[in-house]
């Protein structure tokens, strides 16, 4: 038994005294005590809020008896899938099996079931049947409506409905997770607390509130995909706490009920929650096992910031954390950075101090604050920035110097993603400079994502020549620096909008600037976002207008290799792709004899643009 951390079977519930525990806390993940984990900070909430809670972690999902470890609890049980989606987490783009799990003990695949937050709530409410669920995490949180699911390739009803659970807590849930908890535990009869803001719950049509946005149902958005893209629309349009109203959706027989989202953490309260007591390690138990590989990344990291009004298309954050920034004070992550340096095995590298986006601290303008974010699909970077847009990186830059200072650290690096077309718009360099001076570990990682400027819109990404220009500058600062450094551009094929065209663009824009990616993502269509949506119905969901989607696997494939044109084991794909689209012209150059792939994304000039009109027929 260890009491740094928390109970994690009964023989650590009983080494304390306890006979009882009032939250029980089920997590698809193994029980890391670390604040990059969500059951941690969950768990540690509650603990703060004086419950008795007790772990279960990857519990054995053949039978029911998994869930009475503790026996029943008095609150209730809070379950989620872990970090990563489970069916993410199992299955590649091209829905093969995946042998590793990083958030499994020695990277074991198999150890959670496919859709692990709905099989535990099951077996939660079958071992006891009147004790509350609260499901919440990544998981259930882009599960709420009902929603297109790539690996059934069918539209599911809400995960509220299928699981069985009482509540979906959505979002970042510390605040519903208190306050639901208190309720329970003085008594309230959990079919009770439908009023709670970041919580969803099911009920009749006779018990609807007095006010609401209306969905299309799950029968309707299942038949019409039209109704699914409109459904989309109103779904994202209400995910801003300032002016997000109640959002209903028949699922079968019962209506779901999404209440507006929660108030995001203030500074204050951030600082609070990662103040809890979090070991940042691994369960002692694991370690005959190998440990847990998912800990190596975030260790000696630090999160600072949650929410990014970046916006892109394709990313689940706006349903998630939503799009207002929030941050930590620079007191409570300089004090975090400097318990750092006393733990074991740290060597005096801090791997990161980022977050969703590492250099936001604050939201994009001032009226976010009172009137909440724009609606409508309009982004505030892309495809230019807005006239508000707030762009200040002096205390974000404050804070990396006043760590660079502390005793015991050698460099502090920033692996989580720069959003470059932000970076770019300060007129003061300060931050630019240091970050290529002091930040950067040989390569710096960012999302261009493509280049045709058709993809990119609905991406909603800014067009290439942003990336161009901040590119063109990161160059000319590394070589005044005196340091070799390189740009490792993130590029994603096959996303709503990318033509078999767009992607020889992309290739020839690769070819002349010499990059060579290593590896490059085939758009996965997850649950909770806009391109899935476009994925599925063929629309734009704020236009209603169609969009091109590639879906046949051999154009896929097509387009996936033209990112990696210089691997000879792509150059009969990419030799077919350009003759498709009557590209010959670029044959001899893409697939040169005796074209190897290499390590590096070397590049030492300004980026090349390409033409991206009057190539060829429209595909």
């Amino acid at each position: 038994m260890n009491e740094e951390f928390l109970p994690l079977c009964r023989a650590d519930m009983e080494s304390r005294g306890w006979a009882y525990v009032d939250c029980v806390v089920v997590t698809g993940d193994a029980y890391v005590d670390h604040p990059s984990f969500g059951a941690a900070i969950i768990s540690r909430v509650l603990e703060a809020e004086g419950y008795r809670v007790g772990i279960i972690s990857q519990p054995d999902f053949t039978t029911c008896d998994s869930m009475k470890e503790y026996g029943r609890p008095r609150v209730g049980f809070f379950i989620g899938g872990g970090n990563v989606d489970s069916m993410v987490a199992h299955y590649s783009v091209a829905k093969r099996r995946r042998d590793r799990d990083e958030y499994t003990p020695g990277g074991v695949a198999g150890k959670r079931p496919d859709r692990c937050a709905t099989v535990y709530t099951r077996l939660a409410k079958q071992a006891y049947p009147d004790s509350p669920v609260v499901l919440g995490g990544l998981e259930a949180s882009l599960r709420r409506f009902a929603h297109y699911d790539y690996w059934s390739d069918t539209v599911m009803p809400s995960i509220l409905e299928a699981s069985g659970a009482d509540i979906v807590s959505f979002g970042m849930a510390e605040h519903q997770t208190r306050e639901v908890a208190r309720r329970l535990a003085a008594g309230e009869d959990v079919r009770a607390i439908t009023d709670v803001a970041g919580t969803c719950y099911l009920t009749d049509f006779a018990n609807l509130p007095a006010s609401y946005a209306e969905c299309a149902s799950f029968a309707k958005v299942s038949s019409d995909k039209t109704a699914y893209a409109r459904a989309c629309r109103i779904q994202m349009d209400n995910q801003d706490s300032a002016v997000g109203k109640i959002v209903v959706q028949k699922q079968s027989e019962r209506y779901l009920v999404q209440n507006p989202p929660a108030v995001p953490l203030t500074r204050r309260e951030l600082d609070e929650v990662y103040a809890l007591p979090f070991t940042r390690r691994v369960h002692p138990s694991y370690e005959k096992l190998g440990g847990v590989p998912a800990i190596e990344e975030v260790e000696f990291s630090i999160i600072h910031n949650r929410g990014c009004f970046g916006g892109c298309n394709f990313c689940a954050i706006t349903m998630h954390q939503g799009r207002r920034v929030t941050s930590r004070s620079a007191d409570s992550v300089v004090r975090e950075a400097e318990e750092l340096t006393h733990m074991p095995g740290f060597k005096g590298y801090i791997h990161d101090v980022g977050g969703p986006t590492a250099n936001f601290r604050l939201p994009s303008c001032g009226r976010q604050m009172t009137k909440g974010v724009c609606m409508s699909g309009k982004h505030c970077l892309a495809p230019t920035p807005c006239e508000n847009l707030i762009v200040d990186h002096s205390e974000y830059l404050g804070i990396l110097r006043r760590i660079r200072a502390l005793p015991g650290v050698k460099k502090v690096f920033i692996r989580s993603g720069i959003r470059y077309d932000y970076l770019i718009r300060d007129k003061d360099e300060t931050f630019f400079r240091e970050l290529v001076q002091h930040h950067i570990s040989g390569q710096l990682k960012v999302a261009p994502e493509h280049c045709a400027p058709t993809t990119l819109r609905y991406m909603g990404k800014p067009p290439v020549e942003v990336y161009n220009k901040f590119a063109k500058r990161f160059y000319e600062l590394t070589k005044q620096a005196g340091k070799k450094q390189y740009l490792v551009p993130y590029l994603m094929s096959s996303h709503p909008g990318s033509t078999l065209k767009d992607a020889v663009i992309l290739a020839e824009y690769l070819y002349k600037n010499n990059v060579r990616p290593e590896q490059v993502q085939d758009f996965y269509p997850t649950p909770g976002t806009v391109s899935t949506c476009m994925y599925y119905t063929g629309l734009d969901p704020y236009a209603l207008k169609p969009v091109y989607v590639a879906r046949d696997p051999e154009e896929k494939s097509l387009q996936r290799a033209l990112l990696q044109y210089y691997d000879p084991k792509n150059a009969a794909k990419v030799r077919k792709a350009l003759r498709l689209v009557h590209r010959e012209d670029l044959i001899p150059v893409l697939t040169a004899p005796g074209r190897a792939p290499v390590r590096a994304q070397a590049r030492s000039r300004a980026p090349q643009p390409v033409r991206t009109q009057g190539r060829g027929k429209k595909r």
